[in-house]
């Protein structure tokens, strides 16, 4: 995301230290709605410790596979299909989501899973169709191999910090776990657009604006312990 904005100036010249900034700022805004999915997945775990052990390995896996695609991105960019791929099992997500009952006990829509074998494949693949997005605008603002990845590195640390978080913020606000899925839903259809008409592709600031309503709405609203208690 964010292309219009880097197809200015910025491109040009500019010194490794703010192009690393850039990158960063960019995978911080680009979590939060691959952080909820990733959240929601490993909520499917009964435990705390089983779900921050399926964020820990989901993401060792991610970050190969991530490294993998910026490694290949110059190749990977050239097949629209990929692209594709990565839409259909965002809108997939989202479509188990609000089709899936949801576990009154855990406020929990989807599976329920009894093994971290079950998981870390999940959270391995959500994130790379996250990457899709993240990784090609990250190589339009540079050529320089070593920056994408060091911003790739610090994009996954930061995407573990934020899943932390939002597994403990789905325990507290009744439409967050909705609110995510819709974000990931708009990221899937830009995915879907950008590799059939790439040209129909939304501005970036109508995509984060959006965005960032949708988790006003997420936020909104806490559940009320009193209620579920009784």
């Amino acid at each position: 995301m964010l292309d219009q904005v880097f197809n200015s100036p910025f491109n040009v010249g500019i010194e490794a230290p703010l192009v690393l900034l850039v990158l960063i700022a960019l995978e911080a805004v680009l979590s939060a709605d691959n952080a909820i999915a990733l959240a929601t997945i490993a909520q499917g775990l009964e435990g705390s410790r089983l779900q921050r052990r399926a964020l820990n390995f989901g993401l060792a896996v991610a970050y190969i596979l991530r490294i993998t695609l910026i490694l290949t991105a110059t190749w990977v960019v050239k097949f629209w299909q990929f692209e594709l791929l990565g839409a259909a099992y965002l809108l997939w997500l989202v479509f188990e989501h609000f089709t899936s009952e949801e576990d009154e006990e855990h406020h929990h829509h989807g599976p329920r899973f009894t093994s971290l074998l079950q998981v870390v494949p999940l959270i391995a693949i959500t994130d790379l169709a996250f990457s899709l997005d993240s990784v090609t605008t990250a190589i339009a603002i540079s050529d320089k191999t070593w920056l994408v990845l060091t911003g790739g590195t610090i994009g996954v640390l930061t995407l573990r910090f934020m899943a932390g978080l939002f597994i403990r913020w789905l325990k507290e606000y009744a439409n967050l776990e909705d609110a995510g899925y819709i974000t990931v839903g708009l990221v899937g259809l830009r995915l879907l657009v950008r590799a059939l008409s790439p040209e129909l592709v939304p501005p970036e600031w109508l995509m984060i604006t959006a965005i960032a309503l949708i988790f006003a709405w997420g936020f909104s609203k806490r559940i009320d312990k009193d209620v579920e208690r009784s």
